[in-house]
């Protein structure tokens, strides 16, 4: 497990890393360039990942494929992977451009609506590459080829940090866009990323015979709805999930520039933190699917309980990490005091969490290696809405805690996610054991 999962745990952390190094680098630029980055980003992610979601289904097909020794139907399932994220793209792309006017509408503070726009605009010309480097490296991973997915993202954070130097600041000749021009940087770095792994896959199929060339490239109907079909539950728990975290970065945008930089800045140390297990949670999925389509119930079971103790451990560390020594963590960011003094009390409420937070994500991804999307989305639904964001405006509104309020209600959400998805784990798991010694052989794959 620890052998996939630790290059894809790089590739994530590269991930986040990306809107880390834009907002260390946005600081000298002020706070509502911190704030306007922060707000593009929260409402970026869960509509352009719910695009990317809708591939998960990528990771149950071509797991268990090439766990039943079937690289043409591996193959096949990236060719329609291709032509989902082409379809995709113009969906993910209007909705992100209406994100401006309805900032406009909600009454941004103009400050930071003014970063926020410009920034938007250019970021929206990532989706494509993005989709594709998805797609991409959703087969790579699946088929135990993992270390071009890393570096992919190292180069291109590599070119970000370039980029950002030269279009924010007006170096090497580049005019100086400021917050605007960490956007483009940022799709120039996302067209690398899929330009590497393009290149990764066809140095693979070099070697394994081009097989892919055998396959036909013609848009294979029932296979691109077998990934739709599975991909749209993990992406209804993305835009779930996403949009809560959008929705509360819009109540606080409501509050002040202080409040709203401070959550910025605790957004991203725990969005930083979430990228290991997630890194694992993609691990589990693939040998959960390499398990089910070998026909092994039993290693099935270990995959998904190794996965969990994995995160578990890495969670429960950096909870503990977040309890003691926030004020050095929002140092790195050089805030000023205000927003510091605000942030070292969101991270303690992140402490809280930490570790449920590793275990949802984490017994999700063993969950899709079955096949099962559906659940987790369920789970996120119930907890964030219908008692997270309660909790949310109650705490932060009538009974003034601010965004101190806000966190607590995504605290109290996260706490009854996790630990009702381990829940489901742990019977699934019953499950095989007992279609196992009732003489099933195996779990069904997926179809």
């Amino acid at each position: 497990m620890w052998q996939l999962a630790w290059p894809l745990i790089v590739a994530e952390l590269g991930w986040m890393s990306q809107n880390v190094i834009d907002l260390m680098m946005a600081g000298p630029l002020g706070a509502a360039a911190i704030g306007g980055g922060t707000l593009a980003n929260t409402l970026f992610w869960p509509i352009a990942v719910s695009g990317t979601a809708v591939l998960l289904g990528m990771d149950t097909l071509v797991a268990q494929a090439f766990g039943a020794t079937d690289p043409e139907d591996t193959r096949k399932t990236l060719v329609s992977g291709i032509w989902l994220s082409l379809g995709i793209t113009p969906v993910v792309a209007g909705a992100l451009l209406a994100t401006v006017p309805l900032m406009h509408v909600l009454g941004t503070n103009p400050r930071v609506f003014a970063q926020f726009a410009p920034y938007q605009k250019a970021l929206t010309w990532s989706v494509l590459p993005l989709l594709l480097h998805s797609a991409f490296r959703r087969y790579l991973q699946a088929v135990n080829v993992v270390k071009p997915v890393t570096y992919s993202l190292i180069g291109a954070n590599l070119v970000n940090i370039a980029g950002n130097w030269a279009l924010m600041y007006g170096h090497w000749g580049a005019p100086a866009m400021g917050l605007e021009g960490s956007g483009w940087s940022t799709a120039i770095a996302r067209l690398f990323m899929a330009a590497f792994l393009l290149a990764a896959i066809l140095w693979h199929e070099r070697r394994a015979g081009w097989i892919v060339t055998r396959v036909s490239w013609r848009p294979e109907l029932i296979r691109v709805w077998r990934l739709v079909r599975l991909g749209l539950p993990a992406a209804g728990q993305v835009i779930v999930e996403g949009a809560i975290f959008a929705l509360a970065t819009v109540m606080v945008g409501k509050m002040d520039e202080v409040s709203l930089a401070a959550h910025g800045i605790a957004l991203n140390v725990v969005g930083t933190t979430f990228m290991v297990p997630l890194g694992i949670s993609s691990a589990a999925a693939v040998r959960v699917g390499h398990a089910v389509g070998r026909r092994d119930p039993q290693g099935a079971a270990v995959s998904g309980w190794t996965a969990v103790l994995l995160g578990a451990l890495f969670m429960g560390s950096s909870g503990l990490c977040l309890w003691i020594i926030p004020q050095r963590i929002m140092a790195i960011f050089s805030a000023g005091a205000a927003v510091t003094a605000v942030g070292v009390g969101l991270l303690h409420i992140a402490a809280l969490f930490q570790l449920f937070d590793g275990l949802q994500v984490v017994t999700t991804g063993a969950l899709r290696g079955l096949g099962d999307t559906r659940t987790p989305m369920l789970a996120h639904l119930a907890s964030y809405w219908l008692i997270g964001l309660p909790i949310c405006y109650v705490l932060a509104f009538p009974l003034g805690w601010g965004a101190r309020g806000i966190w607590a209600g995504l605290c109290a959400a996260l706490i009854l996610i996790g630990a009702g998805l381990v829940l489901v784990w742990r019977t699934r798991v019953r499950e095989l054991t007992i279609a196992r010694f009732a003489g099933a052989s195996h779990p069904a794959r997926t179809h």
